[in-house]
């Protein structure tokens, strides 16, 4: 039997859509879909839904970039609820966070338990067709542009006039986000806090004005010296 004929739609031919990642099981969001999403999520693995709102078939991704490839497929007891598991690039979230779930209520207070990729950083890496090894350099081009011109809602910007404190500050903490992921083995969480530990070292550099092709002459000079010479030559 095909999984269209096995699942039941309710009055208004929709199912609920559980989001899961595949790497570490942590529920990115919840949608809908409607035969025509299940069909197309079943031909080309990717996350296909129906917006309730705007009565119209949406494929995550088609405007930002942050696409799902479908790993896996599961239904309920009663075959009236989805779940899939995918690999997600960059945000669920149309917040710019990776989880739409990333408030909890704890003993009376909401908080946030992550913080959203910065948009200057969107912008650039989920560019369509943006060459990936020029990605580093963009992303410094932008973060220089905003310490330039300083405009009130960019989120750099906010971080150049706190100044250098915040900024490192900023590091210390995804430093910190990294080494949890890592220790939790978490491969999809160590490659998103990974990321916006590069965004914020790179914001560090501009600082500076140090651009980050510097450092990758300074790892080409290291790369066939010896680890223990290039210590000891310091």
């Amino acid at each position: 039997m095909k999984l269209i004929e096995t699942l039941n739609f309710d009055e208004k031919g929709l199912i609920p859509v559980i989001v899961q990642d595949f790497y570490n099981d942590e529920v990115l969001m919840l949608a809908y879909a409607n035969k025509e999403a299940v069909e197309n999520i079943l031909k080309d693995e990717s996350g296909w839904y129906f917006s309730r709102e705007r009565k119209k078939l949406w494929r995550k991704g088609e405007e930002s970039g942050h696409t799902q490839k479908v790993k896996e497929i599961y239904f309920d007891c009663d075959a009236d609820t989805l779940l899939i598991k995918v690999e997600q690039k960059g945000a669920a979230c149309h917040t710019n966070h990776r989880s739409c779930f990333y408030r909890k209520y704890f003993r009376g207070k909401v908080m946030e338990t992550e913080s959203p990729l910065p948009e200057e950083f969107e912008e650039i890496v989920y560019k369509v067709g943006l060459d990936e090894r020029k990605v580093m350099d963009e992303v410094y081009k932008i973060i220089i542009e905003r310490r330039g011109t300083m405009p009130e809602d960019s989120y750099v910007a906010s971080l150049f006039k706190e100044g250098l404190n915040e900024i490192l500050k900023k590091i210390g903490e995804e430093s910190t986000e990294v080494v949890l992921a890592a220790k939790d083995e978490k491969e999809s969480q160590i490659i998103y806090e990974a990321t916006d530990l590069f965004f914020h070292l790179l914001v560090c550099l501009a600082y500076f004005d140090i651009p980050p092709s510097t450092i990758r002459d300074e790892l080409k000079r290291r790369f066939k010296i010896s680890g223990t010479f290039e210590k000891e030559s310091r």
